[in-house]
């Protein structure tokens, strides 16, 4: 023999419920209205049919939620099958990969052509602006002490 079916009903859930269906109603009849103006669009029609199914969701989610609480079987027959044991390759896209630390400690530094490219760079700078510092202008400079 099983046990019986406990029913319990919160007021403040079925308020909450009727408020929300009656707000979704509200707005699909103001967006109707908006439809069937002159500035309406076919975007105010859409969104009229779509306010009455968000008012259909609301009263199915408050139903399943007081057949989920009232069965606990139910429940468990509905937690059975939304579990997941592991997600399937090829789902989830593929982590990009950076190198570690020590991988780039690992690089010698005068075998990488961008760093000694980078380095002759700044040697030409600094060596353009070697006779401009050298001068006997009393000028200060913006660049500050070198």
């Amino acid at each position: 023999m099983s046990s019986p079916r406990r029913r319990t009903h919160r007021p403040a859930l079925i308020v909450l419920t009727v408020v929300a269906a009656a707000a979704c109603l509200a707005l699909a009849w103001w967006q109707w209205t908006r439809f069937e103006s002159a500035s309406g669009t076919g975007q105010n029609l859409g969104y009229a049919l779509q306010w009455p199914a968000f008012a259909v969701a609301v009263i199915y989610a408050y139903r399943r939620f007081v057949v989920l609480e009232s069965d606990p079987e139910e429940a468990r027959k509905v937690a059975e099958k939304s579990r997941v044991d592991e997600i399937p390759e090829g789902i989830l896209p593929e982590r990009p990969t950076t190198p570690s630390a020590a991988a780039l400690a690992d690089l010698d530094p005068r075998a990488d052509k961008a760093l000694i490219e980078y380095n002759r760079y700044l040697a030409e700078l600094r060596a353009a602006d070697a006779p401009e510092s050298q001068s006997t202008d009393s000028t200060p400079s913006s660049k500050g002490p070198q």
